[in-house]
């Protein structure tokens, strides 16, 4: 059994705890609920964007705890002051270190900022929670999901006003994954199965294979200036980077500093 094994089968333990006691229709009244959401593709597209989409996260599963001595409002705050594009908020408790809570304070602290949920998304319920929450995207995982999965989550996503960033690691995955409500595309440099790789090499091979209507991203294993140079060369519009700012005291600083060299 492979990690991203392992989180899926705990993942559907706790959607089915969560569902047990709080209904989707209790989801729908939540204060989040009926807000007009951001649209993350938007503000990657725009000419003078710095792409960054800088996460909020203080463990995983490969490197242990990177930081969970700072709350989620400085670091998201500090994140938003620095020019980031967008925001990604880990909201798996087991794995990650996350919680509800997480994604909700870093509502409240950056309003105008759209947010990306980040979890192992299974079931439709978890969208509602997203919208709950206050998200404008949710992430799929394409190697933990159907491609009915994908075209069934990603629906409900588009039905409630939220948008759908689909993860690839190869180019397996993304012919297999149905891409008609998709908005984002984000290449893992890292591979979910076994958190191996260093590099940006599944970014740069992938690159003109995703279709130019989609919003290209690349994810994990960004830490120079340089690969950020070398990867909107090859099209990208948006690059997710949180243990290289997480790792900081500082990290809406790091991020300053990173943008200013880029």
């Amino acid at each position: 059994m492979t990690i991203l094994d392992t989180i899926v089968a705990q993942k559907a333990i706790e959607v089915a705890a969560a569902k047990a006691q709080v209904s989707t229709d209790d989801l729908m009244r939540e204060a989040f609920f009926d807000r007009p959401t951001i649209s993350l593709a938007a503000r990657l597209a725009a000419p003078t964007a710095t792409g960054i989409i800088a996460e909020h996260k203080r463990k995983s599963p490969s490197k242990g705890i990177i930081n969970n001595q700072l709350s989620v409002e400085f670091v998201t705050q500090g994140y938003a002051q620095a020019g980031a594009s967008g925001l990604s908020v880990l909201t798996d408790t087991e794995f990650f270190g996350g919680a509800k809570a997480d994604l909700q304070q870093a509502r409240v602290a950056n309003p105008d900022t759209p947010i990306l949920r980040k979890d192992f998304m299974i079931d439709p319920y978890q969208v509602y929670e997203a919208k709950a929450w206050g998200a404008d995207v949710i992430l799929l995982i394409a190697a933990c999901l159907s491609p009915e999965q994908i075209t069934t989550l990603s629906q409900q996503a588009h039905q409630l006003g939220l948008e759908v960033l689909l993860e690839i690691h190869d180019e397996e995955e993304l012919a297999q994954s149905p891409l008609d409500n998709i908005d984002i595309i984000g290449v893992n440099n890292r591979n979910l199965k076994n958190f191996a790789e260093n590099n940006v090499n599944a970014s740069l091979a992938l690159a003109d294979k995703i279709p130019d209507r989609i919003v290209r991203i690349s994810e994990s294993c960004i830490s120079q200036p340089e690969t950020i140079h070398l990867l909107k060369t090859a099209g990208y519009k948006g690059f997710l980077i949180g243990e290289t700012f997480m790792k900081d005291q500082n990290p809406g600083a790091k991020l300053a500093e990173f943008i200013a060299k880029i």
